[in-house]
């Protein structure tokens, strides 16, 4: 059991048998009366948005939810499939449920999967994903005490912004969470 002064963003509870992701949160005390927790709330299956606002002294129930190691296959018509590496049994996510997870997937990617009684509901990208560079234009010369950047295509055909010494074939280091390039990547 979570008690309201456990609340934070990224924690999962269940309301009425459905899990929700806190995705924002504020607390505040008032001069008389007991502290407010005000948040918004996602849930999980719907992607459905509330607000909500607890009194402390609130309880709350653990979502009941599954994390399993799973590894990318390939994606076709019904979606992008995926294998747990322990048990060899496959899962379909679709397009929804992969989101911008997609601009990041290559075949054989370890990733994790969350699931919900048995249904998958979300994925967890590693933080850092290395990418070849499939396409990339050249950099103009000019200014470039500012910080100059270019956009290049990586193997995925998500699009980036680069610094302008980045050519085509390179392998570069993407952080997952903002989809920005951080570094090359040693070889």
């Amino acid at each position: 059991m979570y008690d309201s002064s456990d609340l934070r963003k990224g924690l999962k509870i269940a309301i009425d048998g459905e899990p929700y992701v806190i995705t924002d949160f504020q607390f505040s005390k008032p001069g008389k009366g007991q502290a407010l927790y005000k948040c918004k709330l996602k849930n999980m299956v719907t992607g459905y948005t509330v607000d909500r606002t607890y009194r402390s002294g609130y309880k709350f129930e653990p979502a009941n939810l599954d994390e399993v190691h799973m590894q990318y296959l390939y994606r076709d018509n019904e979606g992008f499939h995926f294998m747990n590496t322990n048990t060899y049994d496959q899962v379909t996510l679709t397009n929804d449920q992969v989101g911008e997870a997609k601009s990041f997937l290559l075949e054989n990617m370890e990733v994790d999967i969350l699931f919900f009684q048995g249904t998958s509901i979300d994925i967890s990208l590693p933080t850092f994903v290395e990418l070849e560079v499939a396409e990339s234009a050249p950099g103009i010369r000019g200014d470039t005490a500012t910080g100059a950047t270019k956009p290049v295509t990586l193997e995925t055909g998500h699009e980036i912004q680069v610094p302008l010494f980045i050519k085509q074939g390179e392998i570069l280091k993407i952080d997952t969470r903002t989809g920005e390039y951080v570094e090359r990547a040693k070889k």
